[in-house]
């Protein structure tokens, strides 16, 4: 986890995640697994990389929240 002072007045906790995700095999499942995380969590920073079937998030969700998001966009994380 991250922690940044903004303007020196506030903290602003940010997780970042790499997770694998072996269900994720092509272009239209790795978009959909994007846009599940980015429609939830709109200000996260999200990279997939389809050759390692990874998902690379920097979020103020936890980890949790993350991998939820993932299965119920109905792929599985190990």
């Amino acid at each position: 986890m991250v922690v940044a002072t903004v303007f020196g007045i506030e903290e602003v906790k940010i997780m970042a995640l790499k997770l694998n995700v072996p269900s994720m095999t092509n272009t239209d499942a790795a978009k959909y697994v994007k846009e599940s995380i980015l429609t939830s969590e709109p200000d996260a920073r999200v990279d997939i990389n389809l050759d390692e079937k990874t998902v690379m998030v920097e979020s103020k969700a936890s980890e949790e929240t993350i991998k939820q998001l993932i299965t119920a966009a109905g792929h599985t994380i190990e």
